[in-house]
């Protein structure tokens, strides 16, 4: 199976420090490969992976502001696209805006739908649904416009989240200084506990920043730790006593929520979104409906075993669940669309199809070969576009580059083959009175179809 994962192009993939969706759609790239799947990743040029990187786009927008975002964003989108039939299932980790490429092409295409940044996006995807393919990352974030093939939850590499079974008795922010994450609640919070609270994250919104959280830095009481990265980050969540995340909206999923729980730190979140999913009320943290009940559950913390929250990110939220939930998402899609216009060998898109003739660009694998065969009510005309190409016509090897064709009249024996490092590509044209797959006698077939 060879997949084309599209990643975002805000930040590297894998981020750095934030890039939810980047590090999600690392996180299953990286899952497939080590599974032995064939992964081509769509993402920035400094990004990195174990399958293949395909990149147009330098590096992240936000992090080299020089960079136009709709330039890049449609010179990356349109770059998968273009390449679109080397692919078995096109993986959209991009929101809404590759959707409008999926009628170009035959290859499945897969939409992870990351959340929805406001009622306006969602006319795009109701024009696609039925159209392609939709997996929600939360029940919770299902919107009753759209049909879903599957609800697949995030999972983390667990591997990088040490547990810890003693905490430092801090609490923690984790997460975007904007007024949907309530960081101006997590100070209120903890100043009205009188605990120490560690604030980590970028600063998405900064007049929210500069009125509702820095006049209450002092470097005692709250502390602010930039936005860090992956090691930080495993420092910062294993030593606090809980996560504070009293959310302004309803949360699509909350990997921050999962990897504080991986370290055996446990949550207090506002009961919005998909913080049900996640967090068990009372085992693994506590869900609170205001800031008096958050303050409430601060003290109930030494109740919480560790052990446990680490045991749910285990049983739940690991990578290798959500690898494999997507691997059965793949089977289904390749299933239900069952691509007349693949094969072993490689595929081919229908140019022309009119009744006394017939026009296919066919792309050949390296190493790829088709079956030695004949037909016997149409002749078929090969001109080579790109790559090496080896004809056997009647018994004879006859090899042919770019610019360069070859007749193939009714009754002859005949196949090519790759033997190149390259997609072989050629057009036939195909005259007769019939051009159906039935008008095809195989001598030699490397796929048992003679």
């Amino acid at each position: 199976m060879h997949i084309a994962m599209l990643s975002p192009i805000a930040w590297r993939t894998p981020p750095r420090h934030y890039g939810p969706w980047e590090n999600v759609a690392s996180l299953i790239t990286e899952g497939l490969v080590s599974r032995g799947h064939k992964v081509t990743l769509f993402a920035t040029g400094d990004s990195e992976t174990g399958g293949t990187l395909h990149a147009v786009c330098p590096r992240g927008y936000e992090e080299d502001r020089s960079l136009i975002p709709k330039v890049w964003e449609c010179l990356h989108i349109s770059e998968l696209f273009d390449h679109a039939g080397l692919f078995d299932i096109i993986h959209n980790n991009f929101d809404f805006l590759p959707l409008t490429y999926a009628g170009l092409t035959t290859t499945p295409v897969v939409t992870t739908i990351h959340g929805f940044s406001s009622p306006g996006i969602l006319p795009v995807y109701k024009k696609y649904n039925g159209k392609t393919f939709y997996v929600s990352i939360s029940d919770a974030d299902r919107s009753p416009d759209l049909d879903y093939i599957e609800t697949i939850h995030h999972g983390i590499d667990i591997r990088q989240f040490d547990f810890r079974a003693e905490s430092e008795g801090y609490l923690l922010f984790f997460g975007r200084f904007h007024h949907d994450k309530g960081a101006k609640e997590a100070i209120e919070i903890a100043r009205a506990c009188g605990r120490k609270l560690v604030m980590a994250g970028i600063i998405q919104d900064e007049d929210y920043f500069q009125k509702h959280v820095k006049p209450f830095i002092d470097d005692r009481q709250v502390i602010y730790a930039g936005s860090v990265g992956p090691e930080k980050r495993n420092d910062l969540l294993g030593k606090a006593a809980a996560l504070l995340h009293p959310i302004n909206f309803n949360e699509p999923f909350g990997l921050s929520v999962i990897e504080s729980m991986a370290c055996g730190t446990p949550v207090i979140a506002m009961n919005r979104g998909s913080m049900s999913e996640l967090i068990q009320d009372g085992k693994n943290g506590f869900l609170i409906s205001n800031t008096d009940e958050a303050i409430k559950a601060v003290a109930r913390v030494k109740g919480i075993d560790r052990a446990f929250c680490r045991k749910t990110v285990e049983d739940n939220f690991t990578i290798d669940i959500m690898v494999e939930k997507y691997i059965a998402v793949y089977e289904q899609l390749l299933e239900k669309t069952n691509r007349e216009d693949q094969r072993p060998w490689g595929f081919y898109e229908i140019l022309s199809d009119s009744p006394n003739h017939k026009i296919k660009c066919i792309n050949v694998y390296p190493g790829g070969r088709l079956s030695y065969q004949r037909h016997f009510r149409r002749s078929e005309h090969w001109y080579v576009i790109s790559g090496k190409a080896v004809v056997t016509k009647n018994g004879e090897e006859i090899e042919r580059g770019p610019g360069q064709a070859i007749d193939l009249p009714v009754g002859t024996w005949h196949r090519v083959r790759n033997p190149g490092s390259k997609n072989t590509v050629f057009i036939e044209v195909q005259t007769g009175d019939y051009f159906g797959e039935d008008d095809i006698e195989r001598s030699e077939d490397d796929y048992n179809r003679v």
